[in-house]
């Protein structure tokens, strides 16, 4: 019987699911594709149809996790008399209560902060790295706005800014998703931001 569209995409959505169910047990690299296939109720070669090699499948895994879009918060950090500061903290306040809620999100980016990246899966961690990087210069650019208008505290330069507040931001993460969610991200997090960008305004 012939396959339609829809019924590959439901097939490959079945793969994901498998696979982010499997990562998250066993690890990335412990994990097999056998075991991948066992866990989604199809053959090996239906995972091969789909996704190339495991670092195929785990790549197309990670990108179905939606990031801040950069696009947009440049858009709005962009606005003339916006107040950069303020917009930062809200778009950063609001990650963490997306990151709270989802539990596909926690999955996903655990097996991302577990994963060992040498070998086969180093793309994934390159492309991990090229996100970073976009968002430190979408934040050095708005935060040099903030410094040509006398705004930003003298022991910050826009780059020193940009940078410590994304190491912020995944540390943040880090200690919430891999120590045992010891703390409400949501509340605690949003409080910690607000003080962090408090000490941020020249006086």
């Amino acid at each position: 019987m012939r396959r339609t569209k829809a019924d590959a995409e439901a097939t490959r959505q079945q793969i994901l699911g498998a696979a982010e169910r499997v990562f998250f047990e066993k690890g990335v690299s412990n994990a097999s594709m056998e075991e991948v296939a066992i866990a989604a109720g199809v053959t090996r070669g239906a995972i091969y149809w789909h996704f190339a090699n495991k670092t195929d499948l785990f790549m197309e895994l990670y990108k179905s996790v939606p990031l801040p879009q950069e696009d947009m918060i440049a858009r709005e950090l962009e606005v003339e008399g916006a107040d950069v500061f303020a917009v930062v903290e809200r778009m950063a306040a609001e990650w963490l209560d997306v990151l709270a809620h989802d539990e596909q999100r926690q999955r996903i980016l655990s097996i991302l902060l577990r994963c060992d990246y040498g070998g086969e899966l180093a793309p994934v961690l390159a492309q991990q790295q090229q996100v970073f990087d976009e968002h430190v210069r979408i934040l050095e650019m708005a935060f040099a706005r903030t410094a040509e208008k006398g705004q930003l505290h003298s022991c910050w330069t826009p780059r020193s800014l940009a940078t410590a507040f994304c190491w912020m931001m995944k540390g943040l993460c880090v200690e919430w998703l891999l120590f045992g969610r010891r703390f409400d991200i949501a509340v605690e997090g949003r409080e910690g931001l607000a003080r962090f960008m408090r000490g941020l305004r020249a006086a």
